[in-house]
């Protein structure tokens, strides 16, 4: 531990998914949130706010940037995340919504829903010492003691709970009623894993739904199949676009194709085809094999999928294809499969009168209720 200045361009420590939460005394536990990670850099009255990619994001949440500058340190840089509370939840949409060109926009959002700055790592302290190769468990003791003192006095900056017991982390991750995206476990012998996935595992709930296929799109040779879309019904009975999936084994893409082919071909009046409700727009911005044209199918066709979040009546990712379901009917596959089970992630914030057993700290006042 050295005092120096830490590089804005540091990437931060990464996460290996795994599907059981690792168990014994070397591991730490925590939250895992829904938002945007994000390094938060302070020297004297320059805040920096930099995401997991590197891109800038403090003319995104200027209530951060304030919040952080009146935290009575100085200098420090903090490693958390980014939150956007609406009600008693977290919203993943009102955060995308601020990556917006015009400053009015953004101001206007975080007027009215301001985010969150949830801390889990202390990296630099206010006297400028680096803890890059602290072991976690230093460092976690170093941060309680910064929040402790610093947080106080700031609205909405927030120290994120942790524990090291085993059953704490999995009350947390099998308790709908939280609404949380998962759980992080993290090494406590290891010193900051900058840009590695050495030192912290996510566990991340994946769950099952029963999808009309309302369409599909070709791959971009236009031979085969390249994706299903995905639909739900409401409750006015109209069928909206949800999401896709293009986990499709290989070897039996042309036979699917052959058979979504015939179904689309033998659509018309009475076996009207694709959305009633929000149909698909353009291809996904992150992939080069799909065209943005789709091809509607009459809805008789379910299948079951795997998915790891649903936010904004859509799967935030691509699901995966678990197997056809011709013993469902089209009518059954309904959004209330997919409706939140809970929204506590906020009050795991707030401990203060409720402490739970286990964990290895409180946040200061000014958390929400």
């Amino acid at each position: 531990m050295v005092a120096a200045r830490i590089d804005p361009s540091l990437p931060p420590m990464e996460a290996l998914s795994v599907a059981e939460i690792p168990a014994g005394p070397e591991w730490q536990y925590e939250p895992k949130w829904d938002g945007f990670r994000c390094l938060a850099y302070r020297e004297q009255d320059q805040v920096v706010l930099q995401s997991k990619s590197g891109r800038p994001l403090a003319r995104y949440f200027p209530e951060v940037v304030e919040d952080l500058a009146r935290l009575p340190a100085k200098r420090f840089v903090l490693d958390g995340e980014l939150v956007v509370p609406v009600g008693s939840a977290l919203s993943f949409e009102e955060l995308q919504l601020r990556l917006h060109p015009a400053e009015s926009r953004v101001r206007k959002l975080a007027a009215a829903h301001p985010a969150w700055y949830v801390v889990f790592d202390l990296l630099q302290t206010e006297r400028g010492t680096v803890l890059l190769d602290a072991p976690l468990a230093e460092r976690r003791r170093r941060l309680e003691a910064f929040a402790a003192r610093c947080f106080p006095a700031a609205e909405r900056i927030a120290l994120s709970p942790a524990t090291r017991a085993h059953g704490v982390a999995r009350r947390w991750f099998t308790d709908r009623h939280a609404g949380l995206d998962g759980v992080i476990a993290k090494r406590l012998d290891l010193a900051y894993q900058a840009g590695l996935r050495t030192g912290m595992q996510k566990i991340k709930h994946l769950r099952t739904a029963d999808c009309v296929v309302g369409g599909f799109r070709y791959a971009t040779a236009k031979r085969v199949v390249g994706s299903l879309l995905l639909g739900l019904y409401d409750q006015a009975g109209l069928l909206h676009h949800v999401g896709f999936t293009s986990a499709l084994a290989r070897e039996s893409r042309p036979e699917l194709t052959a058979r979504l082919e015939k179904l689309r071909d033998r659509a018309g009046p009475r076996t009207p085809a694709g959305f009633s409700g929000g149909a698909p727009g353009g291809p996904s911005r992150w992939s080069t094999e799909r065209t943005g044209e789709w091809e509607a199918v009459p809805p008789v066709l379910v299948v079951e999928v795997e998915y790891d979040h649903f936010s904004g009546g859509r799967f935030r990712h691509g699901t995966r294809l678990l197997r056809w379901r011709p013993d469902k009917g089209p009518s059954q596959c309904t959004f209330e499969q997919v409706r939140p089970a809970g929204s506590g992630a906020l009050a795991m914030l707030d401990r203060r009168d409720r402490p739970e057993p286990g964990l290895s700290a409180r946040p200061g006042p000014g958390v929400p209720p």
